[in-house]
């Protein structure tokens, strides 16, 4: 549970944040950023075992609302749900439900933390916990992220962003692990400011 916790911190803060990017490229994915009210999205997330040729597929959808309110969920081939909504997480399987406060718990103040951040943008100067290189294509941004905190140095080798540069949005991120496995995390069907209801959010 806390390693799959961790690995749902990182993408959801990469999903939301751009980080190092160079200047005039981070000026224009703030930009962006800002105007975003609201966020919803099918992902198809493939998880790459070094040491075996399967891959794990599973598919879900994303819903965020300004500035605190957050739905991930897994809905093949097995159905989880974590909600962010202010200082409270909701944690949901098939099997049982959970509310933890975040001012009371290291790992998901650290998610509620990392998340403001992202949203107000503090992210995008930040050189503390990332090193990273850019590199351009005729239709995407690739940032290479590498961890500088030791937390998670022990947990992802790289982290690599591919941004739209026709919407200046992140399409794609790739989740390298210390050990070699490699998660994807694909977002489709993306639409922005479009109303998102209250219940989606409820942690009952």
């Amino acid at each position: 549970m806390k390693r799959y916790l961790r690995l749902l911190l990182v993408t959801l803060f990469t999903v939301h944040c751009s980080l190092l990017i160079t200047s005039a490229q981070t000026a224009e994915i703030a930009r962006v950023a800002a105007a975003v009210k609201t966020m919803e999205c099918d992902f198809v997330q493939t998880k790459q075992l070094k040491l075996l040729n399967d891959k794990l597929v599973s598919k879900g959808r994303m819903y965020y609302r300004q500035s605190d309110r957050l739905r991930w969920e897994y809905l093949s081939p097995y159905t989880y749900t974590f909600i962010l909504n202010g200082n409270k997480v909701l944690l949901k399987n098939a099997r049982k439900s959970d509310v933890i406060d975040t001012n009371q718990n290291k790992i998901f103040r650290e998610i509620a933390r990392m998340m403001m951040s992202s949203v107000v943008g503090d992210c995008l100067s930040n050189e503390k916990d990332f090193k990273s290189s850019i590199a351009t294509t005729p239709t995407e941004w690739v940032a290479t992220l590498e961890p500088k905190r030791k937390d998670m140095r022990q947990m992802f080798r790289q982290i690599i962003l591919h941004f739209n540069r026709s919407k200046s949005m992140v399409s794609c991120v790739e989740l390298i692990e210390a050990k070699g496995d490699k998660t994807i995390i694909e977002l489709k069907n993306v639409k922005t400011n479009a109303p998102i209801a209250d219940t989606l959010f409820a942690l009952d």
